[in-house]
């Protein structure tokens, strides 16, 4: 399994936002609730439209941990959906394929999502870089390393900072600016 990156340029995850939005709408909101909800794509995947519509809270039972998870839609998030589900019953998958009686696969996940970032020149990117850029601007905007650590459901803070790719980040960062310039010498 190849490993992905989140996308830490918020300009770049605009654009993707954009051209998705261009190309589906179905798509545009599937990223959209990847980068505001921090959930994997299975749990994604299976939301059902009664599942967010005039909810304030989303409540699921995660599949890989099989915890149950409660957390609010976020502001900007909510008159995307109210939008998106208008037309829609509350039986149905909020991102059906084409029959729609089941939701897209993973796998057609994983198609257009990576595929909208090779568009714009990413080839570290599939479905988990939307909960890895959740994660990342989480944390960038608010710093609480802590508090993202429990919305991920991860054992330690260190395993948190290396999954958003903060301590690689940080390595890089410290290693490009190491210098044994004399100070005033070019």
């Amino acid at each position: 399994m190849n490993t992905v990156e989140p996308i830490r340029d918020i300009n770049l995850v605009w654009d993707i936002a954009d051209y998705l939005k261009e190309t589906s709408e179905r798509n545009y909101v599937m990223f959209l609730c990847g980068i505001y909800m921090g959930l994997r794509i299975s749990d994604i995947l299976k939301l059902q439209v009664r599942d967010v519509r005039k909810k304030q809270y989303v409540i699921l039972r995660e599949k890989k941990t099989g915890k149950e998870k409660k957390f609010p839609i976020n502001k900007e998030l909510q008159p995307i959906l109210d939008s998106y589900l208008a037309d829609k019953s509350d039986y149905e998958y909020l991102f059906s394929s084409r029959q729609g009686k089941q939701p897209i696969t993973r796998q057609q996940a994983y198609n257009i999502i990576s595929s909208a970032g090779r568009k714009f020149g990413l080839d570290s990117i599939g479905t988990h870089t939307l909960r890895k850029t959740f994660g990342y601007h989480m944390y960038k905007q608010t710093g609480d390393i802590a508090t993202l650590k429990d919305i991920l459901n991860h054992s330690d803070i260190s395993v948190t900072f290396r999954y958003i790719g903060i301590n690689q980040e940080t390595k890089d960062d410290r290693i490009e600016s190491l210098s044994y310039r004399k100070r005033g010498r070019p």
